[in-house]
């Protein structure tokens, strides 16, 4: 058994620009993401309920862990409330693909470890982990590039904000004052 040496590994050196003309001439493209985000069939979590335990002293003083029934109930209702939300963001509609369905039980851990990490229960392996998991799935700007996704630009609204900007500014540059105008000349005499 040997160690692999050299070569290309994940995140070693920097990640394709789909602006620049290396990936270009490389052929790389990167697959765009509906903006507005996916409004498809949500997929039931993969995952069974996450148990919850206090934890108690007995009678005798030791510290005992006791199943916690409401608490439980939270974490179901927090991780299926996360989900939902997960699944209407742009990513989803790459999850959604067929070629991509590996990606649930993926999906379904950063879930569970961002609520966990939303506890005080959380340890820095946790939160570790969740960037970990939210590279993986592309919820991050890294994960996008390393999945070869990109959010598409709302090419509509950013034309619609545009020309909304420059009625403003031709509406205000009557009645607003130049730097120059709002000067106020002062005495050296002091």
């Amino acid at each position: 058994f040997s160690m692999a040496r050299g070569g290309a590994r994940n995140r070693s050196g920097p990640q394709p620009d789909p602006e620049s003309q290396r990936s270009e001439r490389r052929g790389i493209q990167f697959t765009a993401l509906p903006a507005d985000g996916y409004t498809g069939d949500v997929p039931e979590f993969p995952l069974p309920k996450r148990e919850v335990f206090d934890k108690q002293v007995d009678e005798d003083g030791r510290t005992v862990m006791v199943f916690s029934k409401a608490r439980t109930a939270k974490v179901a209702e927090r991780e299926a409330a996360l989900w939902a939300w997960a699944w209407s963001t742009s990513q989803a509609w790459a999850w959604s693909q067929p070629s991509e369905s590996w990606r649930l039980h993926t999906i379904a851990m950063w879930v569970r470890t961002y609520v966990l990490c939303e506890s005080s229960e959380a340890t820095a392996a946790d939160k570790g982990s969740l960037h970990r998991f939210a590279d993986q799935i592309g919820m991050t700007p890294a994960g996008l590039k390393e999945n070869g996704w990109a959010i598409a630009a709302d090419e509509v609204g950013a034309r619609r904000a545009d020309e909304g900007g420059a009625r403003r500014a031709d509406e205000g540059e009557s009645s607003r004052k130049s730097s120059r105008a709002r000067f106020k000349v002062v005495s050296g005499d002091g």
